[in-house]
C-alpha cells in the first residue's frame, strides 16, 4: 500500500509517493506527499492541501515547497494528487479527495499528525474540491464515516458556483468544463459548493487575489454572501495587487505573511473562536 521516500529537508522530513487509494479503470493509483516537523513532541495540526490546474492539469510535486514550509512551522502537511478530467468526472476527483482524507484521518498519527486537527486547503480547482468535500457531507457518507474536517482554508478557490457560471457561458461541443461537470445541469449544481451551505459545515477562511479572474470574483463574493446566513463573520481577505497565479506561489516565501493568517484560523477553530487572528 505504500511507496515511501523519506528525507530530511531543513527541519521537516519528506515521506512521498504514499498510494492513498488504488485506481480504477481509466484511474490509475492515486498518491500523496507528507511534510512533517523534524521534531518528536505532541501531535501536530495537519493541513491537507489540494492543488488547482483547471481540473485537467497540476501535480502533488509543483507544491513541494510549500509543505515543506508549513511542516517548518509546526505543521503536518498532506499534498495530494486527484484524477484530472477528461479521465475523471469533479465527481470522482471528490471522492478521491475525501478519500485521502480518510487515508489521512487512519495513518497520519504514523508520521506525527493530529488525526483529530484535520484542515483543508485549495488552490483554484483544488479549492473548489476542498469545499466540496468539507461542506457537502455525501463524500464522507460513502465512505461510512463521519466529516473529519475541523476548518477549511480558500485560496482563489474557483468552482464555487459552477451552476451560475456554466448557466452563463452556455459551453459547448467538446469545451473541457463539460468533460469535468458534464451536461447535466443538475450535476453543474451538485458540483457547486455554494448549494450545499449549512450550519453544521466546518468553519471556513476565504482569500481572493484583487486582480483574479472575473469568475472567481463572482463566485467568491456570492459565497461570501451566502455564507453570512450559516457562518456569519467569516473571514474573508482580499489579497491586494495579487492574480490569479501568485494567490498561491505567495506561499513559496516562508515568510508571506498568509501562513499567519492562517495560523491564526487554525489557533481560532481549536479554540472555539473560528474567526482569523491576523
Amino acid at each position: 500500500m505504500l511507496t515511501l521516500s523519506g528525507c530530511t529537508l531543513l527541519g521537516s522530513k519528506a515521506h512521498k509517493n504514499i498510494v492513498y487509494a488504488r485506481g480504477e479503470g481509466k484511474i490509475s493509483d492515486q498518491r500523496l506527499n507528507i511534510f512533517a516537523p523534524n521534531r518528536s513532541g505532541n501531535p501536530k495540526d495537519v493541513l491537507i492541501f489540494i492543488h488547482g490546474g483547471n481540473w485537467n492539469s497540476g501535480k502533488k510535486s509543483q507544491y513541494n515547497l510549500i509543505g515543506r514550509n508549513w511542516s517548518r512551522k509546526g505543521i503536518v502537511c498532506v499534498i495530494i494528487d486527484y484524477p484530472l478530467s477528461p479521465e475523471a468526472t469533479y465527481r470522482q476527483m471528490a471522492d478521491y479527495s475525501a478519500r485521502s482524507v480518510k487515508w489521512v484521518k487512519d495513518n497520519i498519527q504514523n508520521y506525527g499528525g493530529n488525526p483529530d486537527q484535520i484542515f483543508i486547503s485549495g488552490h483554484s480547482a483544488g479549492g473548489h474540491l476542498a469545499a466540496l468535500i468539507a461542506i457537502d457531507d455525501q463524500y464522507f457518507k460513502k465512505l461510512n464515516m463521519l466529516n473529519p474536517i475541523k476548518g477549511l482554508i480558500l485560496i482563489d478557490a474557483a468552482g464555487l458556483d459552477m451552476y451560475g457560471y456554466l448557466l452563463e457561458e452556455k459551453p459547448s461541443g467538446e469545451n473541457t468544463y463539460l468533460k469535468t461537470f458534464t451536461k447535466d445541469q443538475k450535476d453543474w449544481k451538485d458540483a457547486s459548493p455554494l448549494y450545499h451551505l449549512h450550519k453544521e459545515m466546518p468553519p471556513v477562511t476565504i482569500f481572493r487575489g484583487e486582480n483574479t479572474y472575473p469568475s472567481i470574483i463572482s463566485s467568491n463574493e456570492k459565497f461570501r454572501i451566502a455564507l453570512n446566513e450559516f457562518a456569519p463573520g467569516t473571514p474573508y481577505e482580499i489579497i491586494k495587487n495579487k492574480k490569479h497565479i501568485p494567490m498561491i506561489t505567495q506561499f513559496f516565501n516562508p515568510w508571506n505573511k498568509s501562513y499567519n493568517r492562517i495560523l491564526g484560523f487554525i489557533k481560532g477553530v481549536k479554540s472555539g473562536d473560528s474567526v482569523a487572528k491576523n
